[in-house]
């Protein structure tokens, strides 16, 4: 899969089958990124907030790789490799 996946803040993105799901939580600082793993577990769950410099692109969340293209205020643009 090498398609261009655009998250508004707040939307959800299953990365895979058997991998966790995450959504965009926007940009705490104009220089920091955060993206929310989620994972569910029976009729519960688990998420945290994970953050990212601006400038890093290449980034592994439950063993995907996704190469962030864009990451703006309001929404993320991001390949999985």
């Amino acid at each position: 899969m090498n398609d261009l996946i655009t998250l508004s803040i707040g939307e959800d993105f299953h990365l895979r089958r058997g991998k966790d799901h995450i959504v965009y939580a926007g940009m705490p600082s104009e220089n920091v990124y955060s993206i929310v793993q989620r994972k569910a577990i029976s009729y519960g769950g688990e998420a945290w907030n994970l953050f990212y410099p601006i400038k890093q692109q290449d980034i592994v969340i439950d063993e995907v790789n996704l190469f962030v293209e864009k990451a703006m205020p309001s929404e993320i643009r991001f390949r999985i490799r």
